[in-house]
């Protein structure tokens, strides 16, 4: 509904509907087929949609709930497009992570080919969104193949930034507001390194990724970056990690002696995330630099050899154009990073751009940036390797990562597709502990920096989740 109609809010009824818009709903099961139905009233107006599946198909109680939610929601969808007379760019799929039903087509043993039909008649997907979906789903199920059920990630959040970009919601202190709160973040986040470091060695568990993130990392000192590193070596058996990214994603943040730091502790990775390279955009997202030093930060970062660099890139920022877009994409070509993440700007109701009601590039405009990059990328040699979608994203449309070959991301393919736990430090984190049964759990640190910093014993504590967790598994 939300999807469809983007204006409206459920209200459900004691009785029968009424007023001049409604929807009815109802699904039937009998001795063969399971049937939803949906009937959609507006001013009137009055269209159906029918989804049906067979009964034979509810093998057990988690796989019927599946099949009933896909009709019901097929019903609705179906309706709703008859009565728009136009449909969705990923036609009925809502979620955030559209790869991992392609992967489920894949294992049931399903040819690519057939994968990708079965996936499109289902989901009414285009031709285009399949393609990415069956590109990202290999990726995935190529590090589902050598994971293992110990294996974790570990994701490190420092949330200060130099300043707030008008689309940002995250919970991110600019530095210039809360410079006093930085010194006892780190400190307390070298407690929760150790207390996370205790819980993941007593378990056994492997380290095979590390991303530190945030808000931007290296908003910090050259020292306190080297501390917090320091840290991480001393207590987590680092020797089966096969990557280390760091988010320099402002560029007026990267300076050579945090890079020396970097390398010297055996990063692998680094974001160098411009958005845009256009001068007006910047200034119109709230960024303090220009696309000139996004040009001399990734110069700063080669030329301390062993990166590889990752740009972020996002589609629908106020101020800009498809032609702008355009430009912006060609520029970070010519310049040979090894992944470049386009993102679809995400109308998140904390941030600036809604507060202040600033214009943006329209669905169209914005479908002609994502088409024109897909067609760029691949034209480069880059692939997708993973795919997420987010709740009110401009269009409806999805975030991307590409990469040239060899080089995707472990961590971006493991959190997005959830093939093993992420276990996080830092304010704000967030872990989520998976194993091959299917079982999760989560856990949260809390988002502000002062409150986390005053809970750090709690924060710590709730690392024993863990034990809890994989405890009788080995």
């Amino acid at each position: 509904m939300l999807m469809l109609f983007p204006a409206e809010r459920p209200v459900y009824p004691s009785g029968a509907p009424t007023g001049n818009f409604y929807a009815r709903v109802t699904l039937r099961e009998g001795a063969v087929w399971a049937t939803a139905s949906t009937v959609i009233v507006r001013d009137g107006v009055r269209c159906s949609g029918v989804a049906r599946v067979k009964i034979a198909e509810f093998t057990d109680d988690i796989i019927t709930d599946r099949h009933r939610q896909r009709i019901l929601k097929q019903s609705f969808y179906r309706a709703g497009i008859r009565l728009l007379d136009k449909k969705p760019v990923w036609g009925a799929l809502s979620g955030i992570r559209p790869g991992k039903l392609m992967s489920r087509l894949l294992l049931e043993g399903l040819s690519p080919r057939a994968a990708k039909s079965r996936f499109i008649e289902l989901y009414d997907v285009s031709s285009e969104r399949a393609d990415l979906c069956m590109d990202t789903a290999r990726a995935a199920l190529a590090v589902q193949e050598w994971l293992g059920e110990r294996d974790v990630c570990l994701y490190l959040g420092v949330p200060f930034c130099p300043t707030r970009c008008a689309y940002c919601s995250f919970v991110s202190a600019a530095v210039e507001k809360s410079m006093k709160l930085i010194p006892p973040f780190v400190e307390a986040l070298l407690e929760d390194i150790r207390a996370t470091a205790r819980a993941v060695a007593a378990q056994g568990l492997r380290v095979v990724s590390v991303y530190y993130g945030g808000g931007t990392p290296t908003t910090l000192s050259e020292q306190q970056l080297e501390t917090v590193l320091t840290e991480m070596e001393r207590c987590f058996d680092l020797s089966a990690c096969r990557e280390f990214t760091v988010e320099a994603g402002r560029p007026d943040t990267i300076t050579p002696g945090k890079m020396r730091v970097l390398r010297s502790h055996g990063v692998t990775r680094v974001s160098v995330n411009p958005q845009t390279m256009s001068d007006r955009v910047l200034e119109a997202i709230g960024r303090k630099h220009s696309a000139a030093e996004v040009l001399r930060a990734l110069e700063c970062v080669r030329s301390h050899g062993g990166f590889e660099v990752n740009m972020d890139l996002i589609a629908g920022l106020p101020q800009d154009t498809p032609a702008g877009f355009r430009s912006t994409l060609d520029r970070v070509l010519e310049l040979g990073v090894e992944n470049i993440t386009v993102h679809t700007l995400s109308l998140k109701k904390g941030s600036r751009i809604l507060l202040e009601g600033t214009g943006l590039p329209d669905a169209q405009e914005v479908a002609e940036m994502l088409d024109y990059a897909v067609s760029a990328l691949r034209g480069a040699g880059y692939a997708p390797y993973y795919l997420y979608r987010q709740k009110y994203m401009s269009g409806g449309f999805e975030n991307v990562g590409w990469c040239r070959p060899g080089t995707e991301n472990l961590y971006n393919i493991c959190i997005m597709e959830e093939l093993c736990g992420i276990i996080s430090m830092g304010a704000g984190g967030s872990t989520k502990l998976t194993c091959g049964d299917g079982k999760l759990q989560r856990f949260f640190a809390p988002k502000y920096p002062l409150e986390y910093i005053e809970n750090i014993a709690r924060v710590c504590g709730d690392k024993q989740k863990i034990a809890e967790f994989y405890g009788g598994r080995k």
